[in-house]
């Protein structure tokens, strides 16, 4: 254990520091041990426990079997009974982060919901029971290829607790999923499904749980860009979305009608979880329509796998379950059926499982693997057709050569066939009008990476006589799992099959334009630092075909003489002319030139550094120009705030640019046309335009008003008087259309014509969608202790809105106008209930 005696000293209330500030405490001192330390945090945490009600005599510890140093800080510093803490071994407080590397002791804290079993015999692996709800790894050692601990140079802790965990103690619930974290979802989907949860079977809660669950990990992850593939982390999104399709469908629920949406379910649902998260994470919100689509899109295409396996996967159980009657054994679905529906329909084997266990038939497993070993042996390259699950990443990397990118030299070359992938499964050979996922032994493509999108081209297979046989129009290019290179496209003729020699060529148009977008960023960059700030540091950029964005770590918007001058100064490099230089060297020796590092980039000991000579020299493995020349012209067609402290500026360059004045021309044309005017005198037209229709809103605005004081003068006969000992006139209506602001002189002007004492609450809906409250009270009002402010709010809730103002005048607004009639007569209840007991 990690000894000290930092706590012997220390006198201080540890509550009356914040999380934060302990942390920074800790962070800052090099003397303090980090396992004693911690335990301060902890006392700490132990302290929010009371904040959140728990019960102390609810609340156990564990800690390592030999950690005396824990057991002892738990026992006399936080002042935890002997009883409530025990001893584990390594099988649960001794934390690893695989065969090898950094490890330590952990402590945790759980939370006993039945403490009137007692302590005999207890448990605190009994999860009817306990539920550990945080964790304390404190990372000391290495652990070593001969299974030997050496102290950590740089000692750690890992800390945390759970939320879900946390919410279902103070909730009350019996599991995670029925918090309020979750449990709408949940109940979203039983509505859909017809069910209610409550009354459901455990099987069919199952169900629910993974819906409720998973969808909610699937919205956050689309959220944060991680979108459904067939590699890494995209094939955790896919795998995740495809389970719930099958748990959504089991359960019966069914699509609504709605166009957008084309039957599909699971953004029927994600609203509930974008909806749960606005007040969490804005952006979930933000990015809504993308999430929504991604899910539509992945549901739909994973529903016609479904239905091409599901009925004949029915009919292999049917046969399997009678003949497995007829012969007296345990039914079992043989291993090539379940390869037939993985190779041919594209039917992961993993749901080819699930679905024969809930029918009470086994997969031959075995037989599956020696289809796909027999499969293998069919093709020169068929050691690549491997299952892209996700513990299979490293599999992947051994069984495939990195891809040899030739691209830099060449837009053309021979290659092989490696793998082929469809609907995330590999196939051996694909024909025409399906859409694919191609590894080649070697490229020309450009993968995405370092900004810069993938080239576009097309996989030529020539016949007999060099006659085409099959064409492949390749639309992206990723790289996956290091140095493999995914091209991924539609077979527009003919067939593809693995083992095929092809002929890869990029798009050279398109390729050129992503090399004048890619140099030019290297340019602004350099321009920002030149002329901006030498502070300057990108945070993200895109190199398209169409043009170029670049974020930037700045704290204030670039005024349009500054975008002038940096404009400028690019295309005077660009007219200069100068030769770029490319070359691979060190690490250490591209860092000691000063060369830039480009953002995302992870670089081995071996870089190239691309120089523009005498401007910029930067880290880059993308593709650029051989002269600044061939850029011909930059331009910045936007500079803007994404983020605080972000700016993003985007500009166009060489064909692009071309491209980009010819639309602006044709939309002046446009523009000129209208008015029948000269581009030079658009300006100045649109300057009148402007000024007249200014002068016609105010006058509308006036006229509104007017309507809205004569609506009023002519509805004031309708106040009727409220009180015993003090007469206070009272107007509650509903004035149509009006705007808020006509609202407001309406008010006003009944105040004036109604006199003291008086109160006038009015309503309107302007818009579709829209609800405009006002309420005005006099000063003999006022008096009485009633407040607008305070009146309007609740009237407004009710309206699925809020507002609010000062104690004689306040405004509120709503989303359902539907709902206005009977907030105005709540609103009327109200007052006369007030009023009649302040003046009884």
């Amino acid at each position: 254990m990690v000894m000290g005696a930092f706590h012997q000293g220390v006198s201080m209330n540890l509550v009356l520091f914040s999380e934060c500030q302990i942390l920074v405490l800790f962070f800052s001192s090099m003397v303090v041990p980090c396992h004693t330390f911690i335990f301060f945090h902890m006392k700490m945490k132990v302290v929010c426990a009371y904040r959140f009600q728990l019960a102390p005599e609810r609340l156990w510890i564990s800690v390592y079997e030999d950690d005396d140093e824990a057991f002892e800080i738990w026992h006399k510093e936080v002042g935890v009974p002997v009883d409530h803490i025990k001893r584990m071994g390594a099988d649960d407080n001794f934390w690893m982060s695989g065969a090898t590397g950094p490890c330590g002791p952990c402590s945790e804290i759980y939370y006993d919901f039945h403490p009137e079993r007692g302590t005999a015999d207890m448990d605190l692996g009994d999860d009817t029971r306990f539920i550990e709800f945080y964790n304390l790894v404190f990372m000391e050692y290495n652990k070593k290829d001969d299974g030997t601990l050496e102290p950590l140079k740089q000692k750690n802790i890992d800390t945390g607790l759970g939320l879900e965990r946390m919410a279902r103690i103070l909730q009350k619930v019996p599991n995670n999923y029925e918090t309020d974290l979750i449990y709408p979802i949940i109940e979203k989907a039983s509505a859909l499904a017809n069910i209610s949860y409550p009354l459901a079977d455990e099987q069919t809660k199952l169900k629910l749980k993974v819906v409720g669950d998973h969808l909610r990990a699937i919205v956050y992850l689309i959220s944060d860009g991680v979108l459904p593939s067939n590699i890494g982390r995209g094939y955790v999104v896919r795998r995740l979305i495809r389970r719930v399709v099958r748990a959504g469908r089991s359960l019966g629920i069914k699509g609504e009608r709605r166009d957008d949406l084309e039957g599909a379910v699971l953004p029927i649902i994600a609203e509930k979880v974008i909806e749960l998260s606005t007040h969490i994470d804005p952006d979930v919100k933000i990015k809504a329509p993308r999430i929504l689509e991604e899910l539509k899109k992945e549901e739909l295409n994973f529903v016609q796998t479904l239905e091409r396996g599901e009925s004949l996967l029915e009919k292999m159980l049917v046969d399997a379950s009678s003949n497995a009657e007829k012969s007296g054994t345990v039914p079992c679905l043989s291993g090539k059926d379940a390869f037939l529906l993985y190779d041919t329909f594209g039917f992961p084997v993993e749901l080819t499982t699930e679905i024969a266990e809930e029918q009470g038939v086994t997969v031959d497993m075995n037989g599956f693997d020696i289809e796909m070993e027999n499969q293998r042996r069919l093709s020169r390259a068929a050691h690549n057709v491997v299952k892209l699950a996700v513990e299979d990443g490293t599999n992947l990397m051994n069984n495939i050569n990195k891809t040899e990118f030739v691209g830099y030299d060449t837009l053309s070359t021979q290659a092989v066939v490696e793998s082929l992938m469809v609907n995330g499964s590999p196939v051996i050979q694909v024909s025409e009008g399906n859409d694919i996922e191609v590894l080649l032994n070697k490229t020309p493509f450009y993968a995405e990476s370092g900004g810069q999108i993938g080239d576009h081209g097309f996989l030529y297979v020539t016949g007999g006589e060099k006659q085409q046989t099959a064409v492949v129009e390749i639309k992206d290019v990723q790289k996956s799992l290091g140095d493999l290179f995914i091209h991924k496209g539609t077979i527009k003729e003919g067939v593809l099959e693995v083992g095929r020699e092809v002929e890869a060529a990029v798009d050279a148009k398109l390729r050129q334009r992503a090399k004048v977008h890619h140099t030019a960023t290297h340019l602004l960059q350099a321009a920002l630092k030149k002329l901006i700030s030498q502070e300057i540091s990108q945070a993200g950029s895109l190199v398209a075909f169409d043009r170029l964005r670049f974020d930037f770590n700045y704290g204030h918007a670039l005024t349009d003489a500054q975008l002038e001058d940096i404009e400028q100064l690019i295309n005077g490099w660009i007219e200069a002319s100068t030769s770029l230089k490319t070359k691979v060297m060190p690490l250490n020796d591209a860092k000691e030139a000063g060369a830039i590092a480009m953002f995302g980039e992870k670089y081995g000991e071996q870089v190239r550094v691309v120089e523009v000579p005498g401007v910029s020299m930067e880290l880059c493995g993308g593709t650029h120009v051989s002269n600044t020349s061939e850029i011909r012209v930059f331009k910045i067609i936007s500079e803007q705030g994404i983020a605080s402290g972000v700016r993003r500026i985007e500009a166009v360059a060489g064909e692009a640019f071309i491209e980009y004045i010819n639309v602006m021309e044709s939309q002046m044309k446009n523009l000129c046309s209208m008015p029948k005017v000269k581009a030079e005198e658009v300006t100045t037209r649109v300057e009148k335009l402007l000024e007249e229709l200014r002068m016609s809103r105010t006058e509308v605005a006036n006229l509104r008003t007017k309507a809205a004081e004569y609506k009023a003068l002519m509805i004031s006969n309708k106040a009727f008087e409220v009180g015993t000992s003090q007469k206070i006139r009272v107007l509650v209506e509903s004035l149509d259309d009006v705007d808020a602001d006509s609202l407001k002189a309406a008010a006003e002007n009944l105040i004036d014509t109604l006199q003291d004492p008086a109160a006038v609450i009015l309503g309107s809906c302007p818009d579709e969608g829209k609800v405009s409250l006002v309420a005005a009270f006099t000063p003999a009002v006022v008096d009485l202790g009633i407040q607008a402010g305070k009146f309007i709010g609740p009237i407004a809730k009710l309206c699925g809105g809020g507002g609010g103002g000062r104690p004689n005048f306040a405004q509120a607004g709503g989303r359902k106008p539907e709902n206005l009639p009977s907030a105005l007569e709540k609103a009327r209840e109200d007052i006369i209930s007030i009023l009649s007991q302040k003046t009884s």
